[in-house]
């Protein structure tokens, strides 16, 4: 199984729309097997972000990422990294397919609700500056064999 890190951005948790998130990835059948809410410090932006620090749009970015907490999810599933960034559609709002979670409910390009990482190693990353092992529950839920053929 691959996993992946979901951040619900300020603007989902500001906006109420983290339930309704949540619920697109369950009834697609990814399991979450870790979540919280946190505050995103200036510290953890420049390590997630690192690649952006120098960047003249990064002071935005890091006020935006810090304005407000975040839900932090590990995901697990078949291919889940490809199937989350399909559901959330192109990274502006703006032009993000209609039945897309952006091209549902974000109209900016920087607003767009959700974070996903991009790759495996981008996701391995990520976890680890956002959940220690202990804190990270595989398990199997009931109804897969409900979800996927034995042989996937």
């Amino acid at each position: 199984m691959e996993r992946t890190l979901i951040l619900l951005k300020p603007d989902c948790v500001q906006r109420r729309l983290a339930g309704t998130i949540i619920g697109r990835f369950e009834e697609k059948g990814l399991n979450i097997i870790a979540m919280k809410l946190i505050q995103v410090t200036p510290d953890l932006a420049k390590q997630h972000y690192a690649e952006h620090v120098e960047k003249p749009f990064y002071p935005g970015l890091e006020a935006f990422i810090t304005g407000s907490p975040v839900v932090a999810m590990v995901l697990e599933g078949l291919d889940v990294i490809r199937v989350v960034r399909e559901m959330l559609g192109a990274t502006s709002g703006l032009i993000a397919a209609s039945g897309t979670i952006r091209g549902d409910f974000s109209s900016s390009r920087q607003m767009n609700l959700v974070h996903a990482s991009d790759g495996a190693e981008a996701a391995a990353r990520e976890i680890e500056l956002y959940f220690s092992d202990d804190e990270i529950h595989p398990y199997e839920p009931t109804l897969t064999p409900w979800m996927k053929a034995a042989d996937e």
